[in-house]
């Protein structure tokens, strides 16, 4: 764990700028000026575009946000600096955790189960960064039972990461991400678990509600049930996204040209700790993030406090009332 930590060291510096209201930008020179040149980022207005955007939300009656500098700012850099962007993507991002409650409510780390979950290490953003300075995700969507947990508490779980992952990483709102997905395990079971509804719903999600930068998308280790899943997902991609998309099939080398063995875990040929060293850091993250995480339940909207017309999950996600929690017996 000595050379993960070292690893992690500077990534997640003090807490102190994510807890407080005033941004402390924690970027070297080099990112600074690539904030500039790629998201359009001008620190002399840098305060000024922050406090238009909370002067914003204070006067919409149906959203409950974080306004803090740090919260605003990632969604800032999120759509390039694009203010009304910006306004948009805070909209849909807490229309989506209140329209998605199976996602967001009850995300307590020492819940019983929720900790089994997590302790599966399905969601694991990677120590260090990769060769352009991009933070990597590694997803193992085939590394649970589906007879006994269901997707909506795969995917709390997996947000549960993303969000912490997000809120303490400041290098990857400028230099963006990749997401390797190892799908070895993933059945047929896997397959009718995964419901059209229910990924049309993570991909408005990812691609319209989240301020992340997605640079890559990764696949190895594909079986033949793979297919059906990814060409679901991948008719619910933008056409940049789909651009974006690498199939490895079994092939450690192809992943190694997009995805450098130094940010990977050593079962990926890499050098970059264990995927079991990996998950006992983030359940150590995840609990001392405890109270941020019971707290955020609070934020969202009121559908009957929006301006105009209510949103439904039919409006975002296609399919009224498709969303519930699934019972497990």
């Amino acid at each position: 764990m000595a050379l993960l930590a070292t690893n992690y060291h500077n990534i997640y510096t003090s807490e102190l700028w994510t807890m407080v209201g005033e941004y402390v930008c924690t970027l070297s020179k080099e990112l600074q000026q690539r904030a500039k040149e790629e998201i359009n980022e001008d620190p002399a207005r840098r305060a000024a575009d922050i406090e238009h955007i909370r002067d914003w939300l204070k006067h919409q009656p149906h959203i409950r946000a974080r306004t803090d500098d740090w919260t605003i700012l990632r969604f800032l850099r999120g759509c390039k600096f694009s203010l009304q962007r910006t306004k948009e993507k805070l909209d849909m991002f807490y229309t989506c955790k209140s329209l998605c409650p199976e996602w967001y409510k009850n995300r307590d780390p020492q819940d019983k189960k929720m900790r089994a979950i997590l302790e599966l290490g399905l969601m694991l953003p990677l120590p260090g960064y990769d060769h352009l300075g991009r933070k990597v995700y590694l997803n193992r969507a085939g590394d649970f039972d589906p007879k006994e947990v269901s997707v909506d508490e795969i995917n709390k779980a997996c947000l549960t990461i993303l969000d912490i992952s997000t809120e303490e990483d400041e290098q990857s709102t400028i230099t963006g991400t990749v997401m390797v997905g190892d799908v070895e395990k993933m059945t047929l079971a896997h397959v009718a678990a995964f419901t059209p509804s229910m990924m049309k719903k993570s991909m408005v999600l990812w691609q319209e509600g989240y301020p992340m930068r997605p640079k890559g998308l990764n696949y190895i280790n594909t079986p033949a049930a793979f297919d059906t899943v990814f060409n679901i997902f991948k008719s619910f991609m933008k056409e940049k996204m789909k651009k974006r998309v690498h199939l490895h099939g079994n092939d450690l080398e192809s992943l190694h040209r997009q995805v450098p063995k130094e940010v990977l875990p050593v079962e990926y040929g890499g050098t970059n700790g264990t995927v079991e060293e990996i998950t006992k850091y983030w359940l150590e993250r995840v609990d001392a993030r405890r109270d941020w995480l019971l707290e955020d339940e609070k934020y969202g909207v009121d559908e009957s406090k929006r301006p105009g017309k209510a949103k439904t999950s039919a409006d975002l996600f296609g399919i009224e009332g498709s969303f519930r929690k699934l019972t497990v017996d």
